[in-house]
């Protein structure tokens, strides 16, 4: 088949590789019809992922149709069409059965290994482990593109966004960086009941992609004002928002986050960070805060999947961007340029 394979830093190649295989008895193989590029590919490409070793085929998100199935698969069959689920997870281990399947024990405490410690789905076709829990049926009238944004985007705003942030009817929320991610916040924010979500950035294409995505205000960090200020304004009584959810991953932001919110209220980091950030403890430990991080379970994915079929959210509005499988360097380009290119989300597929 073919796939694309990371070759070391900065390096990527669409190669003919062998097709997989089924390994234990709870895999599936999947010919993968949709894919996407997700930021983490971009920092293993950037070299900033050394468990990541050359010859490994990236890519953790996507849609395809089940070919082969292990003997002890019992939930998922040959033909099914399904979304493939950015996490892994037996389901038996006590991190399994307490929702915490992003650090599956049975898997080595890292539910994440598409494209980080097996190969993914930027390919023809995948190996997918414990498959009947890895692997979510597709309902007719929901389109691929649809589905591939379940595989992460959008549980991963909601479930360390809006989940984690513990938002809740009538709160105020400000979404600190209105990229994919932030954007999955507003969306799964505003249909959780918030009463205002305030997007804050300094690109004006995502800022008002952030209005069709649910945000009722907007703020431009390029305009001059004192953005925590500002917030302040924007909620109930003055005294800041109920949840900041940051999701850029850059000091300055999670300070942001962190200064425009009330006491008593809740920070949700949802970005990734690469250098430490300041928390200043001598200040906040008075305020009764209450600050999350987190990995993506994609437990919520079904609960999304209905959200999309009843129409309360449409997650096709993250895509900007079409490209097939041998369009793979410039669907890389268009997403690592994604500011430039007016980007949110690229859709690759089969053809």
């Amino acid at each position: 088949m073919k796939a694309l394979v990371y070759r070391g830093p900065g390096k990527k190649a669409w190669e003919t590789v062998p097709d997989p295989a089924l390994k234990d008895p709870t895999d599936a193989i999947v010919k993968v019809e949709t894919t996407t590029i997700c930021g983490t590919d971009l920092h293993i490409l950037k070299g900033d992922v050394p468990a990541v070793t050359d010859g490994r085929i990236l890519g953790h998100e996507g849609v395809g149709v089940i070919t082969e199935v292990g003997s002890e698969c019992a939930k998922v069959k040959v033909g099914d069409r399904v979304i493939i689920s950015c996490v892994s997870k037996c389901g038996t281990c006590s991190y399994c059965r307490e929702g915490l399947t992003s650090h599956c024990q049975t898997l080595g405490g890292i539910g994440w290994i598409f494209g980080h410690l097996i190969d993914g789905t930027q390919a023809e076709y995948v190996r997918v482990p414990f498959a009947d829990n890895g692997l979510i049926p597709l309902p007719e009238g929901v389109t691929a593109e649809q589905g591939t944004m379940l595989s992460d985007i959008l549980p991963t705003g909601y479930e360390i966004g809006v989940l984690n942030g513990a938002v809740k009817k009538g709160d105020v929320v400000a979404v600190i960086g209105t990229g994919p991610v932030g954007l999955a916040a507003i969306m799964t924010a505003r249909n959780s009941g918030a009463s205002k979500v305030i997007a804050v950035d300094g690109n004006k294409f995502r800022l008002e992609a952030a209005r069709d995505f649910g945000a009722t205000d907007t703020l431009d960090v390029n305009e001059g004002h004192d953005v925590v200020e500002e917030l302040k304004k924007l909620s109930s009584d003055g005294l800041g928002v109920d949840v900041s959810i940051e999701a850029v991953g850059i000091p300055a932001t999670f300070g942001t986050a962190l200064d425009a919110v009330r006491p008593g209220g809740h920070v949700a980091n949802v970005g990734v960070h690469g250098e430490p950030v300041q928390f200043p403890l001598e200040r906040d430990w008075i305020n009764n805060l209450t600050i999350t991080t987190g990995l993506v379970n994609a437990t919520t994915a079904p609960q999304l999947l209905e959200q999309i079929t009843s129409g309360e959210i449409a997650p096709e509005k993250f895509v900007t961007h079409h490209f097939t499988f041998d369009q793979f360097d410039e669907a890389y380009d268009t997403f690592s340029r994604a500011a430039d290119e007016s980007a949110l989300k690229v859709i690759i597929s089969a053809g």
